[in-house]
């Protein structure tokens, strides 16, 4: 049985564009992730055309994704990309998160996409440029409203009781 892990320093929050290349980065990995796993959907429910079985496909990456974020947040407060870029998750008052708050953060995460998904659904836009555009705005105005948090959070941390705080090097390992 391992020592409970000491509250996390509160004073030190990585800058907002360090964080916003954290997200690039997770990214950048889950691509990868996401393309095997959509592989392995593909080849379980023998899916023959790209818009056959999305509905299925879209909840079992959805759940996929929740389980790779729950597991990392939960046992030491990083993913690859957090760690790379020195950047933990905690509980408000410094401790690691449980695996409820860790749910309950992937969840209201998504915040970063939905607003821009639904006005782009909402307003009958398609195509890449649209979608992309729009993820774009959406995903910078929802950076900026950390600036508006005291402690320069953003809405889901402070909506679920996390924080993200900066990791010093050497204090990185995952566990």
């Amino acid at each position: 049985m391992t020592a409970p892990a000491a509250p996390q320093r509160l004073d030190s929050v990585p800058g907002i564009p360090r964080r916003l290349a954290s997200l690039l980065y997770e990214g950048v990995l889950l691509f990868g992730v996401l393309m095997v796993t959509g592989l392995v959907y593909a080849t379980a429910t023998q899916q023959r055309h790209a818009l056959q079985g999305t509905f299925g496909l879209q909840l079992f990456l959805f759940v996929v994704l929740g389980i790779y974020f729950v597991t990392c947040w939960s046992r030491g407060g990083q993913t690859l990309a957090m760690r790379t870029w020195r950047i933990r998750v905690v509980a408000s008052d410094g401790k690691p998160l449980s695996p409820g708050r860790a749910l309950a953060r992937y969840v209201a995460s998504w915040l970063w996409f939905l607003p821009a998904l639904a006005t782009v659904r909402l307003a009958g836009l398609g195509g890449a440029w649209p979608i992309t555009l729009s993820l774009v705005i959406g995903i910078l105005t929802y950076a900026a409203l950390a600036r508006l948090h005291p402690e320069r959070q953003f809405p889901h941390d402070a909506v679920c009781g996390t924080r993200l705080v900066d990791c010093p090097p050497g204090t990185s390992k995952n566990g």
